[in-house]
């Protein structure tokens, strides 16, 4: 397994630099080993898929998912000032607070893709051997 690290400044878009970062370095078959930070405004879509944003300060209690060269699958779970948690499909619109330390595995056995899956009408992943 490779790693790669990256720390991002406030202001920044976390799914945008997630997605600019996989780009720049042709993550083809990645996984969110770790991350911590905070945020000052949230996009998640809920379970429901509505598509909720957030205008106040979260920590980033935890950020897992998949990352491949045409896109990113990240859920994300936050806690507000008084500990309460909330979490989802991370989208644009997660701004960061003071930071966010991320560390990304990289697979050198399977290249990722995702595709279009007409039983969920989502792009789901697809997982190939490389070879």
């Amino acid at each position: 397994m490779k790693t790669f690290a990256l720390r991002l400044k406030p202001n920044s878009d976390l799914k945008e630099e997630l997605i600019k970062f996989s780009k720049l370095n042709n993550i083809q078959s990645g996984f969110i080993l770790t991350c911590v930070g905070s945020l000052k405004k949230a996009a998640l879509r809920l379970a429901d898929l509505e598509v909720k944003s957030f205008d106040e300060n979260f920590e980033i209690v935890s950020l897992v998912g998949t990352i491949c060269l045409e896109d990113v699958h990240i859920h994300i779970s936050l806690s507000d000032k008084n500990g309460k948690v909330i979490g989802g499909h991370l989208k644009e619109g997660c701004i960061i607070y003071t930071t966010a330390e991320i560390v990304i595995g990289l697979s050198e056995e399977f290249i990722f893709t995702r595709e279009l899956d007409e039983s969920t009408n989502f792009k789901e992943l697809v997982i190939k051997n490389k070879e």
